[in-house]
């Protein structure tokens, strides 16, 4: 599989030998990320464009931003890179149009983390990536990773595409969840993963513990769950070891742990079963990049209880396959599944084990 995928070329080198002027769509992290990649690889910005109505103005990283009748009105044909994500469907079908009139490819960068998936990362990490393949469970899962790998390292936007699942179709098959789950939600945000679980669970379960380092957050995710019988709310970090964090609550669903911030609460997930004084039938986790150290943190619990896990594997270059390594070396009995759900670029790619 590595050895066709590396036969292509990547994103970035289709970028720097398109023979077009190459455009940014969209500002933000993932755009700094993209233009600083672009800097060190000779690829020439020729403009930053945003959807019209985020159009104000404004400068990004020295380039006015436009709106994309205004590069097209001053270049003939150009490239388009892709720099922000959404699970939107006007802006998922907005960016299927701009790909009908133009190239554009959606450069893969990590959320955390400083690695970008290009060559070189490939070769070095081959020997894992091959291995996390060989751990999937049904061939839906190996199609899963094998085309979300092509679409990381080559950034075509029918490959994405063509990566998709809906949740219904995992929580009503193969991850159907029974009428006495005891839910534990990490990275619960506001509640919007509860209603999901309530949604699936038809609200018939055992308890729900959930967990929200924000501390703004956490006190609309305490309203949300006022409602709910038999849900309890914690606000401290997942980590692989009880203590404290600094966390970084600036960047609202995407604050993280960092080095600058405040101190805050870290628990392990073991030491939380612990003090709830039950097991854990069901533990989703989107913790924005500290998955790994969560699951460092939960071994006895996948030992004793082996929980159903919903583990997001997007957050950092490596999740994708460091992941599924972790898991099953934490217990091997794990059956392990692997769907992504609708967005752009190759975000909500989750690994569903039971």
């Amino acid at each position: 599989m590595i050895e066709k995928i590396l036969g292509e070329k990547s994103v970035w080198e289709k970028l720097l030998l398109s023979g077009k002027p190459v455009v940014l769509y969209g500002m933000g992290n993932g755009a700094d990320i993209i233009l600083d990649e672009f800097a060190a690889l000779g690829i020439e910005c020729s403009g930053v464009f945003a959807s019209d109505d985020f159009v104000r103005g404004q400068n990004f990283r020295g380039f006015k931003v436009e709106k994309l009748s205004d590069i097209e009105a001053r270049l003939d044909d150009f490239t388009v890179a892709v720099a922000f994500a959404s699970s939107v469907d006007s802006v998922i079908e907005n960016i299927i149009n701009i790909s009908r009139r133009h190239r554009l490819f959606v450069p893969c960068v990590p959320v955390y983390g400083k690695e970008v998936l290009n060559r070189d990362f490939l070769v070095e990490n081959s020997a894992e990536i091959e291995a996390a393949f060989g751990l999937l469970y049904d061939e839906e899962s190996k199609r899963i990773f094998e085309q979300s790998l092509r679409f990381m390292f080559g950034g075509e936007l029918d490959v994405l595409l063509d990566t998709i699942s809906s949740k219904a179709s995992v929580f009503n098959g193969f991850f159907k969840l029974g009428n006495n789950e005891d839910y534990l939600d990490l990275g619960a945000y506001r509640g919007d993963t509860i209603a999901e679980f309530l949604d699936f669970t038809g609200g018939v379960y055992s308890s729900i513990t959930a967990v929200e380092p924000d501390a703004k957050t956490f006190r609309k995710l305490e309203d949300f769950c006022k409602k709910i019988d038999r849900c309890e709310c914690i606000n401290a970090c997942v980590s692989d070891s009880d203590g404290s964090v600094i966390f970084n609550n600036s960047a609202g669903r995407q604050s993280s742990i960092s080095t600058n911030g405040k101190e805050i609460k870290s628990l392990t997930i073991d030491t939380i079963c612990r003090d709830i004084g039950r097991g854990v039938t069901y533990l989703k986790a989107d913790i924005e990049g500290a998955e790994k150290q969560m699951l460092q943190g939960a071994a006895e619990t996948l030992k004793t209880h082996k929980p159903k896990l919903n583990i997001a594997a997007y957050h950092r270059s490596e999740d994708f396959f460091a992941i599924p390594l972790l898991i099953h070396s934490l217990n091997e009995g794990y059956r392990i599944f692997l769907r992504r759900h609708k967005y752009i670029p190759c975000w909500d790619l989750n690994y569903y084990c039971i």
